[in-house]
């Protein structure tokens, strides 16, 4: 029940600062107050649910107006709602938002990595992105080297980008829960210059395996470094949460690539891309779906939830982009 009341104020505080700050600009994100509101209704005992997610927003939230609401603090939640707001087919500007990228991680406790996300898209263009993960250190990714521009000491990093300034990252400061003070230091953080295929590090979704891409027609993979490296064999890195903490390994330089394969099974959000595409970008790498075209976050007309990328993600350091386009088109079926 803990962790649960910690999610749902996460939810609940996110929305609702973006509600004050930017009260015209729609909202696009996966939460809704439907089963609080019914469990409300239902269990008085769920009163203690609602109440405690209400104080703990109220208390993070400064209010120089009239005093929040219960009700208040439920309608910012479902502005992020799928029935909140509907598109035309005419650009738009709107923000992206994953409160909790990596659930499962965040579920588990300890030092599982999960990622906040929110992004601003104009036009069909991502221009601004903010990104935190509370959990991670510079010995976060298995086998990556602690080389990066954009290595912070200590635990949690945040990163922002905005487009044509380039990305930059810095460490959590105390007003962020248990964070100790932080020096007030931005780093700016570029992916890595790997150009030899074999030689690059990669990551895929945890809830996917290496057969699963086409690469592996080409590459065996193993999760060991070795020097020099097999040119049969790529290195796979142990990256467990969600897409965006994979996006955020690549802009800081740890991973030069990331590849997810899309299934029909499964829906690809936009709020698990959206944020990680202009760090990555502002940071010298480039996206694409599987054929090399650019991510279509408009593509979704009405709601601009879901986006379809041909055969999957790619998401790399730039150097390897085209190299990589041509070996999965070739290898897919």
């Amino acid at each position: 029940m803990t962790k649960l009341l910690s999610q749902l104020r996460i939810s609940g505080c996110r929305p609702l600062l973006v509600w004050r700050l930017f009260p015209s600009i729609p909202l696009v994100a996966e939460e809704d107050s439907a089963s609080l509101r019914s469990s409300e209704a239902d269990d008085n005992s769920s009163d203690v649910l609602v109440e405690s997610i209400f104080s703990a927003v109220a208390d993070k939230v400064s209010n120089s107006g009239s005093p929040l609401t219960q009700d208040d603090v439920l309608r910012a939640i479902d502005r992020g709602g799928k029935d909140a707001v509907s598109f035309d087919s005419n650009p738009a500007t709107y923000w992206v938002l994953d409160p909790i990228d990596g659930t499962k991680g965040f579920l588990r406790g300890d030092d599982a990595l999960y990622v906040v996300g929110l992004a601003l898209v104009v036009n069909g263009k991502v221009t601004v992105g903010v990104m935190g993960c509370p959990n991670w250190t510079n010995y976060t990714v298995a086998n990556g080297k602690d080389d990066s521009a954009a290595a912070c000491n200590g635990r949690g990093i945040l990163m922002i980008s905005h487009l044509g300034c380039g990305t930059w990252t810095r460490r959590l400061s105390a007003d962020i829960g248990q964070f100790t003070t932080a020096p007030d230091i931005w780093k700016r953080c570029f992916v890595d210059t790997c150009s030899v295929v074999h030689m690059a590090r990669y990551c895929i979704p945890d809830s996917q395996t290496w057969d699963m891409i086409p690469l592996s027609v080409l590459f065996n993979s193993t999760t060991g470094e070795s020097d020099p490296r097999n040119e049969n064999e790529i290195l796979l890195l142990s990256v467990f949460c969600g897409s965006l903490c994979k996006y955020l390994t690549v802009a800081s330089g740890r991973a030069s690539v990331f590849v997810l394969r899309a299934r029909t099974t499964t829906q690809i959000k936009s709020w698990d891309h959206a944020v990680g595409v202009i760090c990555v970008q502002e940071a010298g790498g480039q996206i694409s779906d599987w054929s090399g075209k650019p991510l279509d976050l408009a593509a979704d007309l009405t709601s601009r939830r879901i986006i379809y990328p041909s055969g999957g993600v790619l998401v790399t350091n730039g150097a390897l982009h085209d190299k990589l386009v041509e070996m999965i088109s070739a290898n897919y079926k």
